[in-house]
């Protein structure tokens, strides 16, 4: 059964639909410049789906709109991802996507603010999202703002230190219009993330924070459904997280048969065969 969007760029269009379209635009973009991550890109489309088209308030045609919700991309390496969303919200004109990562281009290959509609922060230093996410949903409550800021965070991040620092003024500060994602799919640049740095039980180590935390199937659009109204909803006055365990390179399988690393490389020849793959998948 597909799943209808309810905000956002308003439309019958499903979520898996959307959803596909993502990684199309991502794969696309790929194309143009034979490099991206990938991976990335296609495993955290259906979160970026669920997001735009069924949780955010935003205005297409206005990109800067103040009751708007805030998106941060903490990862500015999944800027590739991101460009994707913001194309099929309508924020960023499809055609732009030939530029992807060339000079002068909107569309930098790590994502940058100054450059792009849309992208709130820029994301480089990986651990700084969240804390800027912390000030920035301070701020909005101090000025009476309804909007809700999500930050996309990976669970690389999850092993630095500031990223806890700003998990603990999140609850200080009592901030129940922060939402943070963080897409788990288990692998950064030195390898597995769960070989790195003691992680495990992830919900649990945020509600000792004092966080309302969500683990799910990133890649299940009703449960992102679900969990995303979840937070939205939820009454409590504390920041809350869902943890998104997520595939890479989801949609393609032959891509998702290797073994998988932090790049995932795609050869010249590949980019066509994984759009052709990815088109046997093509949502009813």
């Amino acid at each position: 059964m597909s799943i209808q969007p309810t905000t956002g760029a308003l439309s019958n269009v499903s979520l898996e639909q959307r959803a596909w379209n993502i990684r199309r635009k991502a794969l696309l973009m790929g194309e143009v410049q034979g490099q991206g991550y990938i991976g990335q890109a296609l495993g955290i489309s259906d979160v970026l789906a669920t997001s735009y088209f069924h949780a955010l308030d935003y205005r297409p045609e206005d990109p800067e709109w103040e009751g708007r919700d805030r998106f941060l991309l903490s990862i500015g390496h999944y800027a590739i991802a991101l460009y994707a969303a913001l194309m099929e919200a309508g924020i960023l004109p499809e055609e732009e996507l030939e530029t992807y990562g060339m000079d002068d281009s909107r569309l930098p290959m790590s994502g940058m603010a100054s450059y792009t509609p849309g992208m709130e922060i820029t994301g480089g230093s990986l651990g700084q999202g969240l804390g800027i996410a912390v000030g920035m949903a301070l701020g909005l409550k101090r000025k009476l703002n309804p909007a809700f800021v999500y930050n996309l965070m990976s669970d690389g991040e999850l092993g630095e230190g500031s990223t806890w620092e700003a998990v603990m003024s999140a609850v200080q500060w009592k901030l129940d219009n922060l939402i943070c994602i963080v897409d788990f799919n288990n692998q950064q640049a030195d390898g597995p993330t769960r070989d790195a740095l003691a992680v495990g039980a992830e919900a649990p180590k945020w509600e000792a924070f004092g966080w309302h935390a969500q683990e799910v199937d990133g890649n299940d659009l009703g449960a992102l459904v679900a969990a995303f109204d979840a937070a939205r909803s939820l009454a409590e006055p504390k920041p809350r997280v869902i943890i998104c365990n997520t595939t890479m390179c989801k949609g393609v399988d032959f891509l998702e048969a290797r073994e998988i690393t932090h790049f995932v490389r795609v050869e010249p020849e590949e980019w066509a065969m994984a759009l052709d793959k990815l088109e046997e998948g093509r949502p009813a």
